[in-house]
């Protein structure tokens, strides 16, 4: 029989919120700021970002890498894309994001009934803003920038972080989160139980999570109670 749940372990970004501007807009806009035609897009972007992760020092550092590296695979001057990603940085404002739905019914109810942490893929400068463009900052009792000071999901280790700040064991935690490779998969190395956000109707998992729920209001029903 499973341990009973104290400690639940949000996700941010495509969990508790997403930007209210798009990816693909602050990219079209950086390129136009340099004067320059779109070489790569938005979705490269993301396919290569947590390649770089370990090695950056901050998110900035990591998409510059990324776009240097983008735009030389299309022929073009790394330098070129390091000044791409200069201006998408001057566009891209951290604290323009959005709950999404049911994000933050859920979130104020279940922070009255368990300890709630947060473990988050990303630098704590832009997460920190994210969460207080929201209000939030101060709802999780502990908050771990993984890929920042720990290493990056799907490691253990800022699972094991955040856990040794609310005293909580694994066995007795839940990972809440949008992504099978991050969340999921994360979660399991550390011990910790699952629920993963299954948008898309995706049909055989890898890897299963413990709790499969389509959007965040679901969570008001505690499928691990």
């Amino acid at each position: 029989m499973s341990e009973p749940v104290e400690a639940l372990i949000f996700d941010l970004d495509d969990t508790i919120c997403e930007y209210c501007r798009p990816g693909s807009e602050v990219l079209a806009l950086a390129f136009e700021d340099v004067g320059v035609d779109p070489i790569f897009t938005a979705e490269d972007y993301y396919a290569v970002f947590d390649d770089y992760v370990e090695d950056s020092e901050d998110v900035v550092e990591n998409r510059e890498r990324c776009f240097a590296v983008l735009a030389e695979e299309a022929g073009y001057d790394p330098e070129m894309g390091r000044a791409v990603a200069e201006a998408y940085a001057a566009e891209r404002d951290q604290t323009n994001v959005r709950f999404l739905p049911g994000a933050r019914e859920a979130l104020e109810t279940l922070r009255v009934r368990y300890t709630v942490a947060a473990v988050t893929n990303g630098g704590p400068e832009m997460q920190r803003a994210k969460m207080e463009g929201l209000g939030i900052h101060d709802h999780f009792e502990t908050a771990v920038y993984a890929g920042y000071g720990v290493a990056a999901k799907p490691h253990p280790e800022p699972f094991e972080v955040a856990l040794d700040a609310v005293g909580v064991g694994p066995e007795r935690a839940i990972k809440i989160g949008n992504s099978l490779k991050n969340d999921v998969r994360g979660a399991h190395n550390a011990g910790l139980r699952s629920v993963w956000i299954d948008r898309e109707g995706v049909t055989n998992p890898d890897p299963e999570p413990h709790y499969r729920i389509e959007g965040m209001d679901e969570l008001l029903e505690e499928p691990w109670a």
